[in-house]
């Protein structure tokens, strides 16, 4: 799709597309919408929490319908003037704006290690979706964001999960957890930590805090990622840097 639109002003969380420097992360959430997109063919989709926008598009190719949800005010214009067939609606994922038992699919992806009451968060999707109906939810792995740590490092984050403790949550509020993956570096991703002296996200994060200048070699091999040097697995939870779960409302 072509937009002449300006993009999202990266906040240091929400990732956005064609921006060069950002496609590590870019592509690191792509991967979720694409490995999970079978679950929202011919569906009637709740984005929790849609960002930029960019993934509620994705689901649109096949669903046949979505609800792009988010808090901020700017976040909503940019997405219903960006992705004209997606429907947009501003609220407060505590109280998710939808009917009882309306949706088939409700996606949140990056967006629970945000929420202050994540067991109400997950009872409101349990709500909205239809019995049988699935909830998608990516999140950081907290044991390697934050490991040895109740409190996040990174202070956007309110509370992170460990596998076990994100499939608590989810039985807790009425899931059964259908498949629990995590996400790692693939064969040449780790071709590229090696290369950029044991960890290209290492090699980010030095120069944001640095000066601020992108080595080229850097920033072409950032460039050249895609979704596929991903892996998502249900083996070596612990040492996955994202957890992805299909969870069912019974």
């Amino acid at each position: 799709m072509t937009r002449e639109l300006e993009p999202l002003p990266l906040t240091g969380e929400r990732t956005v597309p064609g921006v060069p420097e950002e496609n590590y992360w870019f592509r690191r959430h792509e991967i979720a919408y694409l490995a999970l997109l079978e679950h929202c063919a011919d569906a009637r989709v709740l984005e929790a929490g849609c960002g930029e926008g960019y993934g509620a598009q994705v689901i649109a190719d096949v669903a046949e319908r979505v609800v792009a949800l988010d808090y901020d005010e700017l976040t909503c214009a940019h997405v219903a003037k960006a992705y004209p067939g997606i429907d947009t609606a501003r609220g407060n994922l505590a109280s998710l704006p939808l009917g009882t038992s309306t949706v088939d699919v409700v996606v949140n992806f990056q967006v629970i290690e945000h929420l202050w009451d994540q067991p109400g968060f997950l009872r409101e999707c349990l709500r909205v979706l239809r019995p049988g109906g699935r909830l998608l939810i990516s999140t950081p792995n907290r044991i390697t964001f934050s490991p040895g740590r109740d409190t996040p490092l990174n202070p956007f984050h309110t509370r992170e999960l460990a596998p076990s403790e994100l499939d608590s949550l989810l039985s807790g509020a009425g899931f059964v957890t259908e498949r629990l993956l995590g996400l790692h570096h693939g064969p040449r991703l780790r071709e590229l930590d090696a290369a950029h002296g044991g960890s290209i996200i290492d090699a980010q994060v030095k120069v944001v805090l640095g000066d601020g200048v992108w080595p080229p070699g850097l920033l072409r091999d950032i460039g050249s990622i895609t979704a596929s040097d991903f892996v998502l697995s249900p083996e070596d939870l612990d040492a996955s840097l994202d957890l992805v779960a299909v969870a069912v409302r019974p």
